[in-house]
Formats: C-alpha cells, sequence, structure tokens
C-alpha cells in the first residue's frame, strides 16, 4: 500500500513538472523544474528495484547536466521576447509533429506484439536468484555486451553538447577581462615586483 501511493506521488509530480518545464516562460525556471523530474524519476526507479539507475540518473544528469544547463541558460544573454515573436510561423509545423508523436504512441500501446520464435527460449530459462547477480551487475552486462555501440554514441552526444555548451559561453565581450594564459606564464618577476631598499628608522618613502 505504501508502495503504490509513492508511486502515484511520484508519478504525479514527475508529469506535472515535466509539463511545466515546458509551459514555464522563464527558462530558469524549466531548468529547475527538469530538476525535479530527475528526482521523481530517480524515486520511481529506487521504487522498481534499479537503484545503480537512481543514482545515475541523480548524479549524472541533476548534478552535471542539469546544472549545465541551468548555467548557460543564465550566462547566455538571450533575448526570449524576440525569440517568441516567431513562434507562430513555427506553431503549424510544430503541432503537425505532436499528432504525428500523438499517433505512433498510441499504435505503440494497443499494438499486439508478437514475440519472435527466438525470444522463446530466453523467456523460458530461469531466472537468476537476486542474491547470485546483483543490478549493478546485470545492468553493466547488458550495456557493455549488447548496448556497447548505443552506449558510446550517447557518450559522443554528451561530449558535443559540453563542447557546444562552452562555445556558447566562450564570448569576447568589451569591458571584460579575459584570462590570458600565455602572458602569465610568460611575465618576469620586474614586471610584477619592486624591491625598494629602506632605511632603518625612516620607513618606507610615500609615492
Amino acid at each position: 500500500m505504501i508502495e503504490t501511493i509513492a508511486f502515484y506521488l511520484f508519478s504525479a509530480v514527475l508529469v506535472a513538472s515535466a509539463i511545466m518545464v515546458v509551459f514555464s516562460k522563464n527558462p530558469v525556471h524549466s531548468v529547475l523544474f527538469l530538476i525535479l523530474s530527475f528526482f521523481n524519476a530517480a524515486a520511481l526507479f529506487i521504487l522498481l528495484g534499479a537503484e545503480f539507475v537512481a543514482m545515475i540518473l541523480v548524479i549524472v544528469y541533476v548534478g552535471a547536466v542539469a546544472v549545465l544547463f541551468l548555467f548557460v541558460v543564465m550566462m547566455l544573454d538571450i533575448n526570449f521576447a524576440e525569440l517568441r515573436r516567431g513562434i507562430n510561423t513555427y506553431l503549424p509545423f510544430g503541432i503537425f509533429l505532436g499528432v504525428i508523436l500523438f499517433i505512433e504512441l498510441v499504435f505503440l500501446v494497443f499494438q499486439n506484439w508478437v514475440l519472435p520464435p527466438s525470444g522463446g527460449p530466453a523467456l523460458a530459462a530461469p531466472a537468476p536468484m537476486l542474491s547470485e547477480i546483483s543490478n549493478t551487475r546485470a545492468l553493466g552486462q547488458l550495456i557493455y555486451t549488447h548496448y556497447l555501440y548505443i552506449f558510446q554514441v550517447s557518450g559522443l552526444i554528451l561530449l558535443v553538447a559540453m563542447i557546444g555548451a562552452i562555445v556558447l559561453t566562450l564570448r569576447h565581450r568589451p569591458g571584460v577581462q579575459r584570462q590570458r594564459i600565455a602572458d602569465q606564464i610568460g611575465r618576469k618577476r620586474s614586471d610584477v615586483m619592486t624591491v625598494k631598499e629602506v632605511s632603518f628608522g625612516v620607513g618606507a618613502p610615500v609615492e
């Protein structure tokens, strides 16, 4: 009973936060709602017994990706009012794509799935005991055997996203001092420090 209540509670908050990510006018609020949805999704994974996936979701997506999005949104000087003016131009195309996606989801839900002949022996095979294999080991066997190439491609996509975020934030702005590594390494002691002889009892001269 407690697990059922927790499932519906986390699911309701997850759906509500996902809707707010799309409909929130402030992009910073959208990222914060995205972080909230990640936390609730991690809680659902814990209810399903996939504690490793929940931990990865919190550490990677909440601790790295979502925070990176938040800093990028806060640092970019984007005129969102100008972007919203052209929304009517792309609105019919967006509605068309949404309808297609909704029809595909309906087909997936009401499709009569038929297992291939090769899937019968795999389903008939006895499942290992939970004490014999852990959740992390089972997940690792799937990722690094059957889904190795997909896992590598997802890592490349995240790498491209990280490089794009760095390129977007590295902009030359007037009046902003930038760090110059070559000047720091090539400077001499005489450029930053002056040695003066001070007589005893007189003190340093005032310039």
